[in-house]
């Protein structure tokens, strides 16, 4: 799991920090941030989004991949992920399968406030999913 640099991990920080100060949180007040890297290299960032019907709600990790799709940006490698928690926050279950869905050996590493980390990848965080595979198995 070690083989993004510390540079590079840093980068990623300062990025998901940066943009979950933006986020748009006025019910929860729980702003989180993440930054995807993708393997042309480029950091594309993503906020949570609240909306009063809370079913409209769309997470950071979830924010970033759309970003990253619309911008051509090239295919995620790994999220990091900060939250407002001293605990490193996870990403939802939504978040997982979404992941998963770009890459289900993403690095996705999780910074709690205090720097605490959890260290994984989108597979390990979401065991025996659906994905692709199962719409392609024959019906009967």
């Amino acid at each position: 799991m070690d083989d993004l640099s510390p540079e590079i991990l840093e980068k990623l920080l300062k990025a998901a920090r940066e943009v979950q100060q933006r986020a748009h949180a006025p019910y929860s007040k729980f702003l989180v941030g993440a930054a995807l890297l993708t393997d042309k290299g480029r950091i594309i960032t993503g906020c949570n989004v609240e909306n009063a019907s809370y079913g409209l709600t769309v997470c950071a990790e979830r924010v970033a991949l759309g970003r990253a799709v619309a911008e051509d940006a090239g295919k995620p490698v790994a999220c990091l992920v900060v939250g407002p928690t001293a605990e490193p926050l996870t990403p939802c279950g939504a978040c997982r399968q979404s992941l998963l869905e770009f890459n289900p050996s993403m690095r996705v590493i999780c910074v709690g406030r205090d720097g605490r980390r959890i260290d994984t990848t989108a597979g390990e965080l979401l065991p025996h999913s659906f994905g692709a595979d199962e719409l392609e198995k024959p019906r009967e």
